[in-house]
């Protein structure tokens, strides 16, 4: 009982492992994908203040650390199966909103409560914050299929994956998207000349559309 039970916990992002079901060259656990959303918000929110955007980094951390917390209890369920109808995404979430609440009901320590129902809660929305989660949640997928592409894996579900993300995060209205956008991808795609998949063609589609 208590926080130790919710520390514990933590292990079992360690062994879910992203998109389930697929040969892939490299594992990746949801928990090292929390790991680098944090990083890549970071940097995120510090272009955007560079711009003169104020960024409430309390709150940026808390979400970007937490926000696939709920996989714990649901797993990592894979992208186009989540997102199949809003009906069904949700569904998902109310099932995982409500389990992370039992979750704090049953461990958690009455002074802690407010504060744990703060940080596991959804931090996606129209905020500063919320829009820079959503971006580097993204950016997460763009590397992890940018990564298996450039490696000659000609699993289509990468291919969708990497285009999908792209097609997300040039839509966010931020600074740092357009950074990512006119910097930080042209560098990525120049990496991959001599891949087995045209990278370079996937990336112009998904830019275009």
């Amino acid at each position: 009982m208590g926080i130790h039970t919710y520390f514990q916990s933590l292990n079992d992002l360690e062994r879910i492992i992203r998109c389930p079901g697929r040969f892939k060259f490299e594992q990746h656990s949801v928990s090292a994908h929390s790991w680098k959303v944090v990083q890549y918000a970071k940097t995120l929110a510090d272009i955007e203040e560079s711009k003169g955007v104020p960024v409430d980094w309390k709150r940026l951390y808390e979400i970007t650390s937490s926000h696939d917390y709920g996989e714990i209890f649901i797993g990592d369920i894979k992208t186009p199966v989540k997102h199949y109808s809003l009906e069904l995404r949700a569904m998902l979430q109310k099932v995982e909103e409500g389990m992370i609440a039992h979750f704090i009901d049953e461990h958690i320590p009455e002074e802690f409560k407010p504060t744990f129902r703060r940080q596991l809660r959804e931090g996606k929305d129209d905020s500063v914050e919320g829009l820079i989660l959503e971006v580097a949640d993204k950016m997460d997928q763009v590397y992890e299929a940018f990564t298996e592409l450039q490696r000659g894996n000609t699993e289509k579900e990468f291919v969708k994956m990497y285009r999908e993300a792209l097609i997300k995060i040039k839509n966010i209205k931020l600074h740092c998207v357009d950074y990512f956008l006119d910097h930080i991808l042209p560098d990525m795609v120049n990496e991959a000349p001599n891949s087995p998949v045209d990278i370079r063609k996937i990336t112009k589609e998904a830019l275009s559309s």
